[in-house]
């Protein structure tokens, strides 16, 4: 059993808890129900740097990454640097995230707004519309292609952007449809968490180029963006480089300053 599938596995307990205790009824009342959202894979195909910044505090892999910094002072660090959205971590168990961060990320900034979710129920997407989030992520490898059709199609219904994450090849494969926005390929192998920016490469031709491409993980410098760019990708996830550092905002700046 690889990571992934302990994930999955507490996330529908969490999920039935969570249904539970609030039902979709209250969620669709919610303030934030109502809003505008803002495009996530707009903002990226008119960008230079199309750089999506993170806010996460720790991970399986990497376990503490910052456990000092307020989602505020990030989200309104990351709007001033200039990224083009941004991904908050909203679970808790593996990653140290909470919806709380993602309504303070929302108060605190006008950017695009990532779910970054293992979202395995239609509730979780409602649930995120009604926190304020732009975009929801889908990851391939835990969904059925049905899934990923309800579950895409209900967030375009919505107004939101839909950023489906693949691992390869076959997963590329089962999910490209029409009411999907951007792909995602995540470079970190989910069995050893190895990292190689040769798999958004190789993948990069079998994309069609209706969607926006975004690569996710491990890249950490300048370079590997620029060693990206000319396979046609426009997003560049970034996760650890600027939360391992005492202010997010300040390192996404002088990152983005040295790519354009």
């Amino acid at each position: 059993m690889n990571i992934l599938d302990k994930i999955v596995i507490d996330k529908r307990k969490e999920v039935n808890l969570r249904k539970s205790l609030i039902p979709i009824t209250q969620l669709e009342q919610s303030v934030l129900f109502e809003r505008n959202t803002i495009s996530l894979a707009q903002n990226l195909r008119n960008s230079q740097s199309g750089i999506i910044a993170e806010h996460k505090r720790r991970s399986p892999s990497k376990s503490v990454i910052n456990h000092n910094l307020n989602v505020q002072d990030v989200a309104s660090g990351y709007e001033t640097a200039g990224v083009c959205g941004m991904s908050v971590l909203t679970d808790g168990k593996y990653f140290g995230g909470s919806l709380d961060d993602l309504i303070i990320a929302r108060a605190s900034s006008n950017l695009p707004l990532l779910r970054k979710e293992f979202i395995i129920d239609s509730y979780q997407i409602l649930e995120a519309k009604a926190y304020g989030a732009d975009v929801i992520l889908l990851i391939a490898a835990i969904l059925t292609r049905a899934e990923i059709k309800q579950f895409s199609e209900l967030a375009k219904s919505l107004n939101i952007d839909v950023l489906l994450e693949v691992h390869n090849e076959e997963e590329l494969h089962k999910s490209i449809m029409p009411s999907i926005d951007m792909l995602g390929v995540n470079n970190r192998n989910l069995k050893t968490f190895e990292v190689s920016l040769e798999t958004s490469k190789q993948l990069s031709q079998l994309i069609p180029n209706d969607f926006v491409k975004v690569s996710e993980s491990g890249i950490s410098s300048v370079e590997a963006i620029k060693e990206l760019q000319p396979f046609g990708y426009k997003g560049f996830l970034i996760g650890e480089n600027f939360m391992k550092t005492d202010n997010p905002g300040e390192s996404a700046k002088e990152f983005i300053k040295g790519l354009l």
